[in-house]
């Protein structure tokens, strides 16, 4: 019942009060950005939501565009800079998907959105994931964040889609908090953000 009838509307409802209330704080990061990385200051890149339908995710910048003598990206660790590493260690550069949790693209609680070449690699258990709306914050978050291995991440990932509470999301959201202060689990051991997935053996 509460997934189905309550969750979203207490969705619309926290998202909406922290974007009136944090309106301030965008302001202030969107000057940062712009004068740290130059523009855009929002990034968006499409990701999977829920019954795999693809939306487009926001966050504030946190790299620069920098590129080689091909035309092509430099390597993530060369582009994201000091103040690109304060934004995602702080957990700040997340705060436009509360804009995702308005439209209902998102929820505040729920598995994270990967990236939609991820989607032929699943197997059919990590594929429950989608069964939900992807979150801000989620299980995985909260147990070691990009830390933990892909296969650890997705087992809690349908973890929490085979029982989604109110208590338990509420448990998430206190939990989220107390990571986000310590700024446990920014990174793995082998990168500045996540290895990229393969599919599991």
């Amino acid at each position: 019942m509460y997934e189905k009838y309550i969750k979203r509307g207490l969705d619309f409802i926290l998202a909406g009060s922290a974007f009136v209330i944090l309106l301030p704080v965008y302001l202030i990061l969107a000057i940062l950005v712009h004068c740290k990385l130059g523009s855009p200051v929002l990034f968006t890149q499409e990701r999977p939501g829920k019954d795999e339908k693809i939306f487009k995710m926001y966050k504030f910048r946190s790299m620069t565009s920098e590129t080689d003598e091909k035309g092509q990206l430099l390597p993530d660790e060369v582009r994201l800079t000091s103040f690109g590493k304060k934004l995602r260690s702080s957990s700040l550069d997340e705060l436009p998907e509360l804009l995702n949790i308005i439209k209902g693209d998102m929820s505040i609680v729920g598995p994270r959105p990967l990236l939609v070449r991820y989607l032929p690699l699943y197997n059919e258990e990590q594929k429950k994931r989608h069964n939900v709306r992807p979150g801000l914050t989620g299980l995985a978050q909260i147990n070691g964040r990009n830390a933990l291995s892909w296969e650890d991440k997705f087992a809690y990932d349908v973890k929490y889609v085979q029982k989604v509470t109110l208590l338990g999301d509420i448990k998430i959201i206190f939990q989220t908090i107390a990571k986000v202060i310590k700024r446990d689990g920014i990174s793995s051991d082998t990168s500045v953000t996540m290895e990229e997935f393969k599919g599991s053996k």
